[in-house]
């Protein structure tokens, strides 16, 4: 950064030009608090209601179209993102939550401890309402790659 002489006598050819130098110091508070806010903040963007997923080594499909998450509990409960959601409205809520577009994908995170009948009987309810997009989301193991959906 150049420093200039603090004379006003007008007497040098610079004078009467701006400073062509320029202050980043400001951009770069800027962008480090930023930065921490988005690493504070990562953590919580986790979608729906926590649940210990099992571990798979299939490999995961990406989805082009945003999926609707629902996740079955331990105890049986059902939620969409984090809002609870009674079996009996479940189809209805889902198809709402899909905005009209059958093709979107909805993917059920069931935990590992729920009973295999509660996610099958969503998985049904799902079913029976034509809602025939489904996928059962679990945690990859290290060695599971993402591939490309076709």
């Amino acid at each position: 950064m150049a420093f200039g002489s603090m004379d006003l006598g007008g007497e040098d050819e610079d004078s009467g030009r701006p400073m062509s130098d320029m202050n980043v110091t400001p951009l770069v508070d800027v962008m480090l608090v930023l930065l921490i806010v988005f690493m504070v903040a990562a953590p919580m963007m986790v979608v729906g209601v926590p649940v210990n997923l099992p571990k798979t080594s299939a490999a995961r499909a990406a989805s082009p179209i945003p999926p609707v998450v629902l996740t079955v509990r331990r105890d049986g409960s059902t939620f969409i993102k984090q809002d609870a959601v009674p079996e009996a409205e479940l189809a209805a809520k889902i198809k709402a939550a899909q905005g009209g577009n059958d093709e979107t994908p909805v993917y059920v995170r069931g935990d590992r401890e729920a009973p295999y009948g509660v996610v099958l009987r969503v998985m049904g309810r799902l079913n029976s309402a034509g809602i025939n997009k489904v996928s059962l989301i679990a945690e990859a193991e290290a060695t599971a790659a993402p591939v490309q959906a076709r």
